[in-house]
């Protein structure tokens, strides 16, 4: 390796909460994870969203999806099952809760990018990604993307992550707190490539870190979400 790289993989999120933002501003390369198994229950499709005073009385904004082969689906897979109502209601939910705060219109413009894109497409993924990149970039990000369907890798889950990261270039592999209950180190170790741990900022209170990081911009700005650049 001439240089540094950090590798985070980490499934599409829709509009996502500020523990995943952050760590994705902490790597150079972001391997969108789109060739696994789709999971109804996660934030590949919906976000929560709650009043600002209280983020306990949250509510889920879910863009219905279709899956072609059932829960087989991979999440490149998917596609939108009701493109139409899912751009208007991606547009305006997040209004009705957020309208009102004074960054407002920064949540907009990042809005504004990424529901024309809702219709036209219709895939899943690429309305996920592009809510998680116009965040990024809005940031000031200037890392790489690309999708783990790209690659021709292992399947074992531990084994799958240490190829990508290798695939991409990238000489250490940033695993967020999920990752961390189920990661075996060996895979990576054998391949001479780093596992660098991250948590959830210690600002985030539980309740908070469920929630979309849409509210957080619409109370306290874009700035708000970026971390100090940790040592490498």
């Amino acid at each position: 390796m001439t240089h540094h790289r950090i590798c985070a993989i980490h499934q599409p999120n829709l509009f996502p909460r500020a523990s995943t933002v952050a760590k994705l501003l902490a790597a150079d390369v972001w391997v969108v994870l789109d060739n696994v198994q789709f999971n109804a229950r996660d934030y590949q499709h919906r976000m929560r969203l709650a009043p600002v005073a209280d983020p306990t009385q949250a509510v889920w904004l879910t863009l219905p999806a279709h899956r072609p082969r059932g829960r087989a689906s991979l999440i490149g897979e998917v596609r939108l099952a009701e493109p139409v109502s899912s751009a208007r209601r991606l547009m305006q939910l997040p209004k009705q809760y957020y309208g009102s705060r004074l960054y407002w219109p920064e949540v907009a413009k990042l809005l504004e990018a990424v529901v024309p894109l809702v219709v036209p497409s219709g895939h899943l993924t690429d309305v996920a990604e592009a809510s998680t990149r116009v965040i990024l970039r809005a940031l000031g990000w200037q890392g790489q993307i690309v999708r783990s369907s790209t690659f021709n890798v292992h399947p074992e889950r531990s084994q799958r992550l240490a190829d990508l990261t290798a695939a991409t270039g990238s000489s250490e592999y940033l695993c967020g707190p999920g990752g961390a209950r189920y990661l075996d180190e060996k895979p990576f170790a054998e391949l001479g490539l780093g596992v660098r741990y991250v948590s959830v900022p210690s600002s985030l209170a539980p309740d908070q870190n469920r929630l979309s990081v849409l509210g957080q911009i619409a109370t306290e700005g874009l700035n708000s979400c970026r971390p100090m650049r940790d040592n490498r």
